[in-house]
């Protein structure tokens, strides 16, 4: 029996994350700076995480409700009601997932199959492709461009709808590219959208990390409500990654239908984990803010350091990624990031692992102390500055 062959050929052609290669060569590296990796250095705050250790030292130890303790989903829809004006019914519209990474899937799961299409603005979050095509569905991609600050514009919408189109992924603020999507924005995507039979995903965990702008949910025009199933969770705000909990809130008619999907898959998340997110959305508020005022610093040396090198790059207003173009030096984006990583010790992401348009352009995150940023920039304006394109 060749055992490769019994696997499915929709799992077979997807290749593993192209982030995970250069972190796994770094963690062989020794004095290397990771920049490549999308979690916040941050510990979890100790409030946080004093709640989940009280509620193991209480014996808290068994499975909760399917969907979540009824307590932590009252506090999502609070939260959620208090930062951006979304009303949801506790009981209904909110499953607690283990990450917003099994939100997506979930979604997707209950949305989309074979003949199906889902729209997926690129550069993005790698996971967003592969789940569409296991689910026997068609990823459609649609590129965009840093003239447009990656943002999704109507245009582009527009020509990538067919009648076949059932979900467009909205992951806003972006991962790679640390672009948000302003309340004029989406205004100009709900005008395609309110008339259509098109589901959105609106994948918003880095809700809470944005500078100089607020986030806007597109779940917050009337029109698009019922037609949103907006995707959040805890590990890039509270630093909770290794905690694996997220949420995702929709109609009650698609919650009650990945509910099914989560309920035999995954029968509930962390007990533990959800103990410390009652904690962290009741009285968190000043650690967030704390941690984004310090990411707010090292935004902008990490922008300003990119430039100073001679490399274009777009000012991100949201998430903790920089996304600089390296096209002046002549080097594809692997090539760039191989080289750094080999020469200067210095990690970034291929542009190309958060799609094809990516190429030209690295990813570099700025969840990192500062003095590595500092250092790192220093090594990358030499690297650059020995390699540029004559």
């Amino acid at each position: 029996m060749n055992i490769a062959e019994m696997v499915l050929p929709t799992v077979r052609q997807v290749p593993p994350s192209g982030i995970r290669k250069f972190f796994d060569l770094v963690n062989e590296m020794k004095d290397a700076i990771s920049l490549s990796i999308g979690e916040p250095d941050f510990v979890t705050p100790w409030n946080i995480r004093e709640a989940g250790i009280y509620s193991l030292e209480k014996g808290h130890t068994h499975y909760s409700p399917n969907a979540g303790f009824m307590e932590l989903r009252e506090e999502i829809c609070k939260y959620q009601e208090r930062k951006y004006n979304l009303k949801y019914d506790p009981k209904t519209q909110v499953i607690v997932t283990v990450g917003g990474s099994e939100g997506i899937d979930i979604a997707l799961r209950a949305l989309v199959g074979p003949g199906d299409e889902v729209i997926i603005p690129e550069p993005c979050f790698v996971a967003y492709k592969p789940c569409t095509i296991f689910t026997g569905a068609t990823p459609v991609i649609v590129n965009l461009s840093a003239e447009n600050e990656f943002r999704l514009t109507p245009e582009l919408l527009e020509k990538a709808i067919t009648d076949r189109t059932k979900v467009l992924i909205l992951p806003y603020p972006n991962n790679p590219t640390g672009a948000v999507m302003e309340k004029k924005d989406l205004e100009a995507i709900v005008e395609v959208l309110k008339d259509k039979d098109i589901i959105v995903i609106s994948d918003e965990i880095y809700s809470e990390l944005t500078y100089g702008v607020k986030h806007v949910s597109i779940a917050s025009f009337p029109e698009m409500k019922d037609k949103t199933v907006v995707i959040n969770g805890f590990s890039k705000a509270y630093a909770m990654t290794g905690w694996r909990l997220g949420y995702c809130l929709g109609h009650p008619d698609l919650i009650s239908q990945m509910y099914k999907i989560h309920q035999y898959a995954i029968m509930c998340s962390p007990t533990t984990a959800q103990y410390a997110a009652i904690e962290a959305l009741r009285n968190s508020d000043d650690d967030v803010e704390a941690m984004v005022r310090e990411y707010n610093r090292r935004r902008r040396i990490m922008v300003e350091g990119f430039r100073s090198a001679g490399l274009e790059c777009f000012e991100p207003l949201g998430a903790f990624y920089v996304f600089p173009c390296i096209e002046s030096t002549g080097m594809t984006s692997y090539e760039f990031s191989e080289r750094l990583l080999m020469e200067e010790k210095v990690a970034v992401v291929p542009g190309t692992a958060f799609g094809e348009c990516g190429e030209g352009y690295v990813r570099s995150c700025y969840a990192s102390s500062m003095d590595n940023i500092i250092e790192a920039m220093k090594r990358i304006k030499r690297f650059v500055e020995r390699n540029r394109k004559k």
